[in-house]
This record gives structure tokens, C-alpha cells and sequence, in this order.
């Protein structure tokens, strides 16, 4: 079975439309980044983490709080963890203490205060630091930008710099969807979350690459009467049953790790979900039309240098041809006067 058989979808001539749905998918999300602000994880805020199990059944949130209240830990959110048959929570607190023993011991003697038939046990307490979380944040930043960059110069160094710009443009499209459907479903910025841009950066790249490798071979066998716009239209084409396929088998993947792999890789396999998506619109959409908008001004701006060189040249001429017709009728004039004296004396 063979998908796409002789596709000749027009997906240059519609890179508009792409563009369009694009930026209003990016300004929604930057907009929700700018009003709600980045929810940083206890990784990147600095805070302490405590996830406890009722071993009975589900209990009420709002006594948990009321019991932590008498230990005075300051802002504290507690959210249930995983599915409701788990019966798990987890609780939050920016208040962070060298002594996770006693921080654990004291939740535990205030919640067995409150729940005492219910039978629970802390499964974790972890801690990270306000400076330590700072300092993780800068990196996994820096680590981005690095990455972008490296793929930059790789992209420039294998293809052209018009093609460099155009995968690093889909990467940033796809991270800038993804960190703006985190914003939107309220999750936090953690490790977790970088690991998965960074996982899809490279996932959408290798897409890129393999579309950027049949235009090349293409150029060189097709390029007789045709233009770049439609090399591209039929690099594209030709890989199109591969790109949906890979797309598709993650997809499934990074689908059932949302649905079945627990709390602790959700934010992962959404990030992943996302990406995935993204990362197929963006290699068929946005890598390649980028590519040609940008060939398409250098080829403007190089048409238009060369008619302003041939105005100039044109310019120049013309005014040495002025002056040489002044020089001969200057001439001419003098040969009349001395012509004209001859023949009076």
C-alpha cells in the first residue's frame, strides 16, 4: 500500500494561509503567557514537593489543607496526583528547609491528627532550593537558545542560509505552540517540560532535514524550466507518505503515555503530543515556505542592485557621450570662426 501515490498538493502557493494560522496560533499564546505569566515548577521556583497516598479512600482537599495550616509552611497548593482511584495528592510548598525528616515527620503527625482511620503514607519529599532553581532556569534557557543556535549553523554549513532559517523558524514555531498550550491548560514550567522542547526540537528537525536532503537532490535533477517554488511543491510531495507516517506512529506513542503513563510523564507526553503535531504542520508548512520567502527577497533584492548598477552604467555613459558631442560642436564652432577670418583677410 502505497499513501499519497503522485500527490501534487500546492503547498507553496498556499503558504500564506499556513503563515496566517500560524501567528494567530503563536499571538493567542503569547498573549496568555503575558496575562497569566510563567508558572514555574518547584525546579525552577525553588520549593519542596511531599506526595502522600491514602490507602483507604479519596479525602477531602480542604482538611488536608486545614491540618498543614497548623504547621505554618506559608503558601501551600495541594492538588490531586494522578488518577481518583489512586487516591494520592500533592502537595506544594514554597517554604523549603534543610531538614526534609522533620518537614516530612511533621505532615505526617498533623495529617494522622485528621485522618485517623484513613491509613497513608508519604511516598516523597523532595527540595529544591530558590538559588538552585534560578540557576536551573538560566541553563535550561541557555540550553535552547545553544541548541537553536548549533542547528543554525549545522542547517547553514549543509544547505544555505535561506534553508537554515527556515528549519530554525519551524523549530521556534513549534516551541513557541507548545509553551503557549502549557500557558493555556495552566501547567508548570519544570524540567520535565524542557526535556520534552528539547526532545521536540530534535524530532522536528530530523523531519526538516530529510525534506532540505530531496530538495537538493531535486535541484540537481529537475532544475531545467522549473522554479524553486516548485522543487519545493515536489520535495515536499514526495515525502509527504513518510513525514505523515513517522508523525502518525509517535503520535500514537506520545498519545497513550497522556492517557496511561501516570501523573509523573504527563506534562512530558502532553509537551510531546503538541510537539508532535506541530512538528509535521511546520516541516510541510512553515521549514520550506520559509525557505523560498527568504530566496525570494534575496532574489528581489539582487534584481533590483543589478538594475540600479545598470541605471548607473547607463547614467554614466550617457553623460560621457554628452560631453564628447559639447567637445565636438566646441570644435566645430572654432573651425567656423577661423574659417570665417580666413576669408575676410
Amino acid at each position: 500500500m502505497r499513501l499519497f501515490k503522485n500527490a501534487h498538493y500546492d503547498f507553496m502557493g498556499n503558504r500564506k494561509w499556513a503563515f496566517l494560522g500560524s501567528t494567530l496560533l503563536i499571538i493567542i499564546g503569547l498573549i496568555s503567557l503575558a496575562v497569566k505569566g510563567p508558572k514555574f515548577g518547584v525546579d525552577f521556583a525553588g520549593g519542596t514537593i511531599v506526595q502522600v497516598k491514602f490507602l483507604k479512600e479519596a479525602v477531602d482537599l480542604a482538611k488536608i489543607r486545614q491540618a498543614l495550616g497548623e504547621l505554618n509552611l506559608g503558601d501551600v497548593s495541594i492538588q490531586q496526583f494522578g488518577s481518583k482511584t489512586d487516591n494520592e495528592v500533592l502537595i506544594s510548598l514554597q517554604k523549603t528547609t534543610s531538614s526534609l525528616e522533620g518537614l516530612s515527620e511533621g505532615i505526617r503527625q498533623s495529617l494522622a491528627k485528621v485522618f485517623p482511620n484513613q491509613g497513608f503514607e508519604i511516598r516523597r519529599v523532595e527540595m529544591v532550593g530558590p538559588k538552585v532553581g534560578s540557576d536551573l532556569r538560566t541553563k535550561g534557557l541557555w540550553a535552547l537558545i545553544l541548541s537553536l543556535g548549533g542547528i543554525l549553523i549545522y542547517a547553514w554549513y549543509r544547505f544555505d542560509f535561506a534553508f537554515a532559517v527556515g528549519g530554525i523558524g519551524a523549530l521556534a514555531h513549534d516551541v513557541l505552540i507548545t509553551i503557549g498550550a502549557i500557558t493555556l491548560t495552566n501547567r508548570e514550567f519544570s524540567l520535565t517540560v524542557l526535556a520534552a522542547l528539547m526532545t521536540i526540537i530534535g524530532y522536528s528537525i530530523n523531519d526538516t532535514i530529510v525534506i532540505y536532503d530531496r530538495v537538493r537532490e531535486n535541484i540537481r535533477l529537475k532544475r531545467g524550466g522549473n522554479t524553486l517554488s516548485d522543487i519545493l511543491n515536489t520535495s515536499v510531495n514526495e515525502c509527504l507518505a513518510r513525514t505523515l507516517l513517522t508523525a502518525l506512529t509517535t503520535f500514537f506513542v506520545a498519545t497513550s503515555l497522556y492517557l496511561f503513563g501516570g501523573q509523573v510523564i504527563n506534562d512530558f507526553a502532553f509537551c510531546m503530543v503538541i510537539g508532535v503535531i506541530t512538528g509535521c504542520y511546520s516541516t510541510i508548512f512553515i521549514a520550506s515556505p520559509v525557505a523560498l520567502w527568504i530566496h525570494d527577497k534575496d532574489k528581489a533584492r539582487a534584481q533590483r542592485a543589478s538594475a540600479a548598477e545598470s541605471s548607473s552604467r547607463m547614467a554614466a555613459h550617457g553623460a560621457k557621450a554628452t560631453t564628447s558631442k559639447i567637445a565636438a560642436m566646441d570644435k566645430a564652432q572654432k573651425s567656423a570662426k577661423k574659417d570665417k577670418v580666413q576669408g575676410s583677410v
